[in-house]
């Protein structure tokens, strides 16, 4: 019998979390969908600036995750910033609420992409940096990337 191929799709990242907040851990979780939904998705329709997430009740849910609009559904699209219902374990759920009691973490949505056709959000347990951390991750980014300028020209040979 054949394994079943592991494949991910990346649709959307949320490139400005790493830089506004410290992420301490990472958590994958389902998301429930409408079925236009999906298929805005698959469109690469969603943009995840501005999103978090939030427990109430004992479930999680992604609040301003924007899904744009698929054509073809007609007047079967639902509202693009809908809360979506997040599918975690219960135990997932209620060690994330007693890190999210402590002062000043929050849940950030990282990454949204389809695993085995199912879709995901990559969610990071995150506190937000301070002006000077920002200051240093722009110092570490540009050191970073003078390096390996720096290594790139060192195989070239100068006439």
């Amino acid at each position: 019998m054949a394994e079943k191929q592991q494949r991910s799709d990346v649709i959307a990242t949320n490139r400005r979390a790493r830089f506004e907040y410290e992420i301490f851990d990472t958590f994958e979780a389902g998301m429930s969908l409408l079925g236009s939904e999906v298929k805005a998705l698959r469109a690469g329709k969603a943009n995840l600036s501005d999103s978090y997430a939030t427990i109430r009740r004992g479930e999680v849910f992604l609040l301003n995750l924007h899904i744009g609009a698929y054509e073809q559904a007609g007047r079967a699209n639902a509202e693009p910033l809908r809360e979506r219902k997040l599918l975690l374990h219960r135990a997932e759920i209620r060690r994330l609420g007693g890190k999210l009691a402590e002062r000043g973490f929050t849940l950030v949505p990282l990454k949204l992409y389809f695993a085995n056709g199912r879709a995901k959000v990559e969610l990071g347990l995150a506190r937000g940096k301070k002006r000077y951390d920002k200051r240093e991750s722009i110092k570490r980014r540009e050191t970073d990337r003078d390096l390996a300028r720096t290594m790139r020209g060192r195989g070239r040979s100068r006439p």
